[in-house]
C-alpha cells in the first residue's frame, strides 16, 4: 500500500516537472473551444426541450 502511494507521488512529481503553464494565446484558444462546446450542448438541450414540449401537447 505504501509502495503504491510512493509510486503515485513519484509520477505526480514527474508530471508536474514536465507540465508548463499555457501562454495567453493557447489559453484563449482553449476558452473559445470550451465556450463553443457549452453553447452547442445548450442549444441541443433547448432543441430537445422544445421538441418534447410540443410532442407532449
Amino acid at each position: 500500500m505504501i509502495e503504491k502511494i510512493r509510486s503515485f507521488l513519484k509520477q505526480c512529481r514527474r508530471i508536474m516537472s514536465i507540465a508548463t503553464k499555457p501562454d495567453k494565446e493557447e489559453y484563449i484558444n482553449y476558452a473559445k473551444i470550451i465556450a463553443i462546446g457549452v453553447f452547442l450542448l445548450g442549444m441541443m438541450g433547448f432543441i430537445l426541450y422544445v421538441i418534447f414540449y410540443y410532442l407532449a401537447l
